[in-house]
């Protein structure tokens, strides 16, 4: 439901059969690119929801600060961070350059030509050839189309160069500004039953606080680390080939990608296996770091659909809480008509086939078939049997029983058989009588009033009439036979 794409209508009938792209983060992008400063509210108070940041860490990721990173105010200086320096100042178009798009279009190359040779053993951690890496460097450089698949270059070469470029950049690739939020997120760990902490890593929240952190990189640093840990990601895949597991790769790249510029370990100290373990969770989950959450996708949504924009998960759990308490009962209601139309329409949709049926039974030729389904029909409740507006052929009022003794009943008792049985569920009718006996009762009275002599008469008259009545039954049934 939260996949969302744009349409834009195409009259080139080539492009018309590729298939439609569905983007799930389209409300997100487009609220990072047109209204920076409410994405970024909506980021940054999500991640403070799940770390804690201390006022001048928050306004360093805020960019409010300068970043206050270890080994600033040290007066040594060691080999290391003078040649590391040094390196910096050779600028060139790619390598030593803030990170641009040119860059990157140019750095894809070696990670491209990296995913097809992921099988060399020592991948990122055997140097490759120094004469070879700084021809490929000057090509990389000055723009030059470089066709890596020639054999000319080794995958090593490549390895090692995407590091060099990693190393070279300004600041590194997850930015000076989130350096305290990383220690922090690999300090989130779960909490026992008593509401201690353990040792044991929250993944789940250290999945979602990542995710947060990377929606507010750079547009650049956030593509070229997709692609990296991506790459690094496949790598680890291969680890029986390549030896190179998630922690051996994050060895090579942590310093590279993580660690401030101008440090030594010795600047880190403790911190050296926080930030270690922390890209080898990236490497391990990259396939789940580039989504957003759904509650930032929702707000988002909201921020362009909807009534009002939410700030955090929170509010935007607490609007849903509401909602589907007063959307309760409307939501019964609608349940209710619904099931009563339905029943409505399964009704009306029987009465039909059995009208239908019933046409079909009446425009039988008679015969011995045709009145059994009569009777079935018969047997069926008054709601569901098909109306008078239906066309009947004539047959005659009660069909003749089988039996013989049926026949003498319908005949005594003037009433059809199927009407008792009816009569049994349904409310008690006067039983119908002869003519002779509606006579009798006239010139009589009620019963009510009559004496005993004249009851013993009635009744004697009664037998003596049905006495009269099968004896002519019978002859009439004789002479047809």
């Amino acid at each position: 439901s939260d996949a969302i794409c744009n349409f834009v209508i195409c009259n080139d009938s080539s492009l018309r059969s590729q298939p439609i792209i569905f983007n799930p983060d389209f409300f997100v992008e487009k609220l990072r690119h047109e209204k920076p400063e409410v994405f970024t509210e909506l980021v940054v108070s999500n991640i403070t929801r799940l770390i804690d940041l201390p006022g001048a860490e928050l306004a360093q990721l805020m960019g409010e600060e300068d970043p206050k990173l270890p080994g600033a105010n040290s007066t040594a200086s060691g080999f290391f961070r003078s040649l590391m320096s040094l390196k910096r100042k050779e600028k060139g178009v790619v390598f030593g350059s803030p990170l641009t798009e040119e860059g990157i279009a140019q750095v894809s190359q070696l990670i491209e030509y990296l995913h097809k040779n992921l099988r060399a053993e020592g991948l990122f951690r055997v140097p490759g050839n120094s004469i070879r890496q700084q021809i490929l460097k000057d090509a990389l450089n000055s723009g030059t189309d470089i066709d890596l698949d020639s054999g000319e270059f080794h995958s090593n070469d490549v390895a090692t160069l995407l590091k060099m470029f990693l190393g070279e950049l300004p600041e590194p690739l997850l930015t000076h500004k989130h350096f305290h939020a990383h220690l922090k997120i690999a300090d989130l760990t779960l909490f026992d039953e008593k509401g201690n902490k353990t040792s044991t890593p929250d993944k789940e929240r250290q999945i979602e606080a990542l995710q947060l952190l990377f929606l507010i990189l750079p547009a650049p640093n956030r593509s070229l680390l997709k692609l990296l840990l991506d790459l690094l990601y496949q790598t680890a895949k291969k680890q029986d080939k390549n030896k190179m597991s998630a922690h051996n790769l994050a060895l090579m790249f942590a310093p590279h990608i993580l660690w401030p510029r101008n440090v030594t370990a010795n600047d880190l100290q403790e911190n050296i296996t926080k930030l270690n373990n922390g890209v080898t969770f990236m490497i391990k989950h990259s396939q789940k770091l580039f989504k957003a959450p759904v509650y930032i996708r929702e707000c988002a949504r909201l921020h362009y659909l909807g009534s009002r924009a939410h700030t955090s998960k929170d509010d935007l759990d607490l609007l849903m809480s509401s909602g589907s308490k007063e959307l309760q009962p409307l939501k019964s209601q609608k349940r209710s008509r619904l099931d009563s139309c339905h029943q409505e329409e399964t009704q009306q949709r029987t009465e039909e086939a059995l009208k239908e049926l019933f046409r079909h039974v009446h425009n039988m030729p008679d015969s011995a078939k045709k009145k059994k389904l009569i009777r079935q029909f018969n047997k069926h409740p008054t709601a569901l049997t098909p109306g008078s507006d239906v066309p009947t052929s004539p047959a005659p009022r009660r069909t003749r029983s089988r039996s013989f003794s049926g026949l003498i009943k319908r005949k005594v008792l003037g009433t059809p058989v199927i009407l008792e049985r009816k009569s049994r569920d349904s409310t008690p009718e006067p039983a119908r009588v002869s003519k002779e006996n509606v006579q009798l009762l006239q010139k009589c009275g009620s019963p009510a009033h009559m004496s005993p002599v004249k009851l013993k008469s009635l009744e004697s008259r009664k037998e003596e009439s049905c006495r009269r009545m099968r004896a002519r039954l019978l002859s009439k049934d004789s002479s047809s036979l």
